[in-house]
């Protein structure tokens, strides 16, 4: 199955898991606070954002946050492109329209025009130290600043009131109470317009605004699995000295794997294997444990799909 289709599905089963479990009476929490009977387990923002709040450490929080950090450092930022029902959601605003998103505002590249000497000497360049030498904050990491800030001020985790993961499970529980004879409150209202608001119409929600990516880009820093390889005797830049870029122009997070100095740096990766799929010389992988610098030692017969643009 096409990884775009499952990276849907698979935030939308998890909604629809939660809200069965609310309608029996079993809830399971959501995303951000998971829970069954005794047990609990806080997001990473919500976690800090308590521990802040509170000025103590509670313990089941604390551990909240340790088991987060290790699934990070584990999987990077696939939570972003695999579980997160916010990607789902910023995909409305193409139902209408026939481009693919990704290419969205992009220029086309033309296969047959030759390197720039900036391509040419990024060439031989590998995702291993180059893709860590970057600005280590943007506008995320302020607003992930700000909302740990707030909750030690007043006392609670402010950004878990408009975080658009917690709403998006809100909205479904709210449907549900709605159907299932509850009373309607200004919530049947609220809750869609914030989620709108947030990832629909304010379209650079997940790169720009944001906290939760950025803390994990920070912690991502210490990733080594799944990481992109490069084949460069299959990358038709290599073989045939022109230029392609449909890697860079899948990426939604602005990643460019074959020149890793002209994009974002390889801690920002969801790991959502678009780039992988896209290749037209089929020369990215992403193995769990990628081993040597991505070049490999001998030169195979590089066979050219119909992925890149004429």
């Amino acid at each position: 199955m096409n990884t775009n289709k499952l990276r849907i599905i698979i935030p939308l089963a998890i909604l629809a898991i939660a809200g069965i479990a609310f309608a029996a009476h079993q809830s399971l929490g959501t995303l951000s606070a998971l829970g069954w009977q005794d047990i609990s387990v806080l997001c990473p923002i919500g976690a800090l954002g308590t521990l802040l709040a509170s000025r103590t450490l509670v313990p089941h929080v604390l551990i909240s946050l340790v088991l987060a950090v290790i699934g990070i450092i584990v999987l990077g930022r696939a939570f972003c492109g695999w579980v997160c029902p916010v990607p789902v959601w910023r995909k409305l605003r193409y139902l209408f329209h026939k481009q693919d998103p990704s290419l969205k505002g992009k220029a086309k590249i033309d296969p047959d025009s030759p390197l720039t000497e900036k391509e040419q000497k990024a060439l031989h360049a590998s995702c291993g130290n180059i893709c860590h030498a970057r600005k280590p904050s943007d506008s995320r990491h302020i607003v992930l600043g700000a909302g740990l800030l707030s909750a030690a001020i007043f006392g609670f985790p402010v950004f878990c009131l408009i975080c658009p993961i917690g709403l998006s499970f809100a909205l479904v529980f709210t449907v549900i109470l709605l159907f299932g004879g509850g009373d309607v409150t200004w919530s049947v209202v609220l809750i869609p317009v914030l989620l709108l608001v947030e990832v629909v119409f304010f379209r650079k929600w997940c790169s720009h605004v944001c906290p939760v990516g950025a803390l994990m880009s920070l912690v991502s820093r210490a990733n080594r699995t799944l990481r992109v390889k490069v084949d460069h005797a299959k990358c038709i830049e290599d073989t045939r000295g022109v230029k392609c870029g449909r890697c860079s122009q899948v990426c939604n997070v602005g990643i460019n794997p074959r020149h890793p100095e002209l994009g974002a740096g390889m801690h920002e990766c969801t790991k959502c294997h678009a780039c992988v799929e896209s290749c037209p010389g089929n020369a990215i992988t992403m193995p769990f444990l990628p081993k040597g610098n991505g070049e490999s030692p001998a030169a195979e017969p590089v066979v050219i799909t119909d992925n890149i643009e004429k």
